[in-house]
């Protein structure tokens, strides 16, 4: 079980990493056009983003495993 959490962190490392090695502009322009956005609306964007997250997880554990 540690080795799963610690694999998926490894993952996500990689593809921020990813995100800010190969379009530090856009990753900028991300965070302008979210620092924009009300309080309420961030934490509803996170919330979605949590959700799909669990979802494919859920698809992943559930189907493909």
């Amino acid at each position: 079980m540690l080795s799963e959490i610690i694999t998926i962190l490894g993952c996500v490392a990689v593809l921020e990493g990813l995100v800010l090695a190969l379009a530090p502009s856009r990753f900028e322009e991300l965070v302008k056009w979210l620092s924009g956005l009300n309080i309420s609306a961030r934490r509803q964007l996170g919330l979605i983003i949590v959700g799909v997250g669990v979802a494919l997880v859920w698809i992943a554990k559930s189907f493909l495993i």
